[in-house]
């Protein structure tokens, strides 16, 4: 039985560790406590004592492929780039929604939707907690929802109370609190890998997995870091400033939103070294194992790129489309609109599972520092 510290040698060694806190969400959940994240969201020994050596950290990690064949067919997964069912073009038809959004809004949409219903008691989202800085997040009520929404840069948040571990995206870390508060119907909103970990958790039906009643998964190109030296490479190569910027997102490349409605754009490939090291061997852009994927790729500015790839997905998704929460470019503006996003994403699906596969026959393993 392999335990953490195959998990050091096989995955943090190299490099490929994501920080999506699979390992430790579960040993944490569940009142082990062998294990606990450090400064830097690396997953650790918080206490080696603790550990029973049950292996179940090292199968869940989404770097370990002992159970990718179950977890692909407990996700009907397919070729190119998982199972699609609907792919289609839409925004919130609330304009204070799409106000606060990174793109459409459609996930934040959905969610008010599914708590509106009655479907979920909470999300794990990401919320802004100064400049450059989201961490995870249980939200419990419409307005910590809505308070998740996108992605601004706000001057009246200080930087020193908070790390630069959440730059772009949530973490499963927010099992705990979940458990705590005896939640069992909750969304998850993550990247590909933090969702890959939980259909890892319930392909064994292991506790909180049960909880996780959609995964709601983002496009990623990948976790970048917005640390000082970063932000100020970002300013020279846009040539702006930090203090007229309201809004971030990233589609085909970052946009920075300025306070005189200038868009600056900086090519992905410039920002390289701004992403998360184990990002450049991640081959999952779309989150393939999503029960809904979304992102801008594929959509004009103001729309959001959706995949349905399960039917609890498409019917969560159709529901809020019948109900005026959501509503769908116009066929009549482009008839070929579905087609095309489909393709795009695509697109950038071959693009990084290309990339990776590259990168990980270059790969030397690096070394770590175990914490007792």
């Amino acid at each position: 039985m392999k335990t953490f510290f195959d998990l050091i040698q096989e995955v943090q060694k190299p490099g490929l560790c994501h920080r999506c806190g699979g390992c430790v969400t579960f040993c944490t959940a569940i009142n082990y406590g062998a294990l606990q994240l450090d400064d830097d969201g690396k997953p650790i020994y918080g206490d080696i004592d603790k550990c029973i050596e049950c292996g179940l950290c090292h199968a869940i990690c989404p770097e370990i492929d002992e159970l990718e064949e179950e977890t692909k067919s407990r996700s009907a997964w397919s070729e190119p780039m998982g199972r699609v069912l609907e792919t289609t073009v839409a925004r919130a038809r609330e304009q204070s929604i799409r106000a606060r959004a990174t793109d459409g809004g459609v996930v934040t949409a959905l969610l008010l939707h599914l708590f509106d219903r009655g479907r979920i008691d909470g999300a794990i989202v990401a919320k802004q907690v100064g400049p450059f800085q989201r961490r995870p997040f249980l939200a419990t009520t419409r307005e910590d929802i809505i308070a998740s929404a996108g992605f601004f840069f706000d001057t009246s948040h200080g930087m020193k109370n908070f790390s630069d571990l959440y730059m772009t995206y949530s973490s499963i870390e927010e099992f705990d609190p979940m458990v705590k508060e005896g939640l069992n119907r909750v969304a998850l909103v993550g990247t590909p890998c933090q969702i890959k970990s939980v259909r890892r958790m319930q392909v064994l039906g292991l506790v909180p997995s049960d909880s996780i009643r959609f995964c709601l998964g983002l496009f990623c190109s990948g976790n970048f870091i917005f640390g000082t030296a970063e932000r100020q490479k970002l300013s020279a190569l846009g040539e702006f400033d930090w203090e007229d910027v309201s809004k971030v997102n990233i589609k085909e490349g970052l946009k920075i939103h300025l306070g005189n409605k200038i868009v600056k754009t900086i090519d992905l490939k410039k920002m390289e070294s701004l992403r998360r090291y184990a990002c450049r061997f991640c081959p999952d852009y779309s989150a393939e194992f999503a029960d809904v994927s979304f992102g801008g790729i594929g959509a004009d500015e103001g729309w959001t790129t959706v995949i349905a790839r399960t039917p609890q997905g498409r019917a969560a998704f159709a529901d809020a489309t019948g109900a005026g929460v959501l509503e769908h470019l116009s066929h009549e503006k482009n008839p070929q609109f579905a087609r095309n996003a489909l393709h795009k994403v695509q697109t950038w699906s071959d693009r990084k599972k290309e990339s990776a596969e590259v990168l990980r026959r270059e790969l030397k393993p690096r070394s770590v520092r175990i914490k007792n």
